[in-house]
């Protein structure tokens, strides 16, 4: 068995691929925008792309399903409930696709949404039993998915109690491959580890510390993770007609009047000097297409702000991937704007001075520990709040370590508040130097 994963570090987000030595053929489970890299892997290994697999119509990425089904002729399997428009050959439970002596047989799991299938594989050379799982959005490695993104939650979190026990029947020695790994929104505590076993999960997930419905229900239907950006627009696209690979975008000598410039150079690069308006959200930091997704304008089209090709090429990708399309062009990065970077010293004397404190942490980190005095507005969400927030003192924003304060700070600055960013440190260091913070413990907790 030819078995290959592979990880998008940008939204967290894993897909396969599964082929069949003997006879040289090959299926890609849940496969990315970014196909090149299931080609790759498959000319080196010798094997031809002949089916892409979808688990389930997904909400967080648009899939390469489309493009593999254009450019290549690769034929698409899916759930019926999935309602697909393109055109696809049913996958139902216990049905079985076949390569050679490797046999994947879909295991209907619904839950994180209807149609969705676990997909078991089996190495006829080695055993008739199943050698790994892939739970798609079911079993993560830690956690279980959230089951509030494509109906009720309560009506999902149910659907999946029953779902995960039945992957339970699997042996504890099965392998197992989740879809998402830490940095996904499709959950709320999975592990960053890419695999683990059934019989692991079963001994320490916390999905499976209660067998009692009611329950689980009660605490996985509770779900406080903001949905992925452009969610509604994701699942459109990944539900409706094929979607073919998109134009790269072209240098531009200015940005255009009507484009938001999203600058992907470092930190310190865009602090030492930026276009007007541009908003901070560096390639080189964690969970890139998450973050561009909030702090965009989903609805106005896009300059990237670069220093080199490797950041126009991982920004491209990253964007393209949540269905950013409209990208207008790249520019140069540098420019007359500056932002102040403070540090944990500094803050205190501007807080002195009148400043205010943005906490830009989401409301789960801010409730274990906070600066009193500070305002909760998380960085997703403070260009709808900017016109609330006072005009004639600093705002300095601050979370976690710094990069998402940053990107707050951008959006207020562009917005022509007079915004700074706590670099480098956090509300941690803060409360490590010795300075007072304040816990808040919500009723049920």
């Amino acid at each position: 068995m030819i078995f290959t994963q592979f990880v998008d570090e940008d939204l967290g987000c894993a897909s396969y691929l599964v082929g069949d030595e003997r006879t040289g053929t090959a299926v890609v489970v849940d496969p990315a925008f970014a196909i090149e890299q299931y080609l790759e892997e498959a000319d080196k290994r010798s094997v031809r792309v002949v089916r892409t697999v979808e688990t389930h119509t997904h909400a967080d990425h648009v899939s390469g399903h489309g493009r593999l089904a254009l450019e290549h002729g690769v034929p698409v399997s899916i759930h019926p409930a999935a309602g697909a428009e393109y055109p696809h050959d049913p996958f139902e439970d216990g049905a079985e696709i076949v390569l050679g002596d490797v046999v994947l047989r879909c295991v209907h799991a619904p839950g994180h949404r209807p149609e969705h299938c676990a997909i078991t594989v089996i190495d006829g050379s080695r055993a008739p039993e199943p050698w790994l799982v892939l739970t798609g959005d079911s079993l993560f490695v830690g956690d279980a998915a959230r089951p509030d993104l494509a109906v009720d939650a309560r009506e999902g979190a149910e659907a999946l109690f029953h779902s995960l026990r039945r992957l339970l029947e699997l042996g504890d020695g099965v392998e197992t491959y989740p879809g998402h790994v830490a940095g996904s929104l499709c959950g709320k505590a999975m592990s960053s580890k890419a695999s683990t076993t059934i019989g692991f999960e079963r001994r320490f997930n916390p999905a499976f510390a209660t067998d009692d419905v009611a329950t689980f229900v009660t605490e996985t239907a509770s779900v406080s993770a903001p949905k992925p950006p452009n969610v509604e627009r994701i699942v459109e696209l990944n539900r409706g007609s094929f979607v073919g690979a998109q134009p790269f975008p072209q240098a531009l000598a200015h940005a255009p009047e009507d484009a938001q410039v999203l600058d992907v150079r470092p930190i310190a690069s865009f602090a030492a000097g930026h276009l007007q308006g541009a908003i901070s959200v560096p390639v080189s930091g964690t969970r890139f297409s998450t973050k561009a997704g909030f702090a965009l304008d989903l609805e106005r089209p896009v300059v990237i702000a670069a220093t080199n090709e490797a950041e126009i090429a991982h920004a491209v990708k990253g964007l393209q991937a949540i269905a950013v399309f409209d990208l207008s062009g790249f520019v140069d990065g540098a420019g007359p704007e500056e932002l102040e970077l403070v540090s944990i010293d500094e803050l205190d004397g501007l807080l002195d001075a009148g400043a205010e404190l943005i906490d830009v942490r989401e409301k789960d980190e801010r409730d274990a520990g906070y600066i009193a005095g500070s305002r909760n507005i998380p960085y997703r969400l403070l260009a709808f709040r900017a016109q609330d927030l006072p005009r004639d003192r600093p705002l300095v924003t601050i979370c976690e370590s710094g990069p998402r304060a940053v990107i707050g700070a951008s959006v207020l600055a562009a917005r022509g508040l007079d915004a700074r960013a706590v670099s480098g440190a956090g509300v941690d260091d803060w409360a490590e130097s010795g300075r007072p913070t304040v816990e808040f413990r919500r009723c049920g907790a």
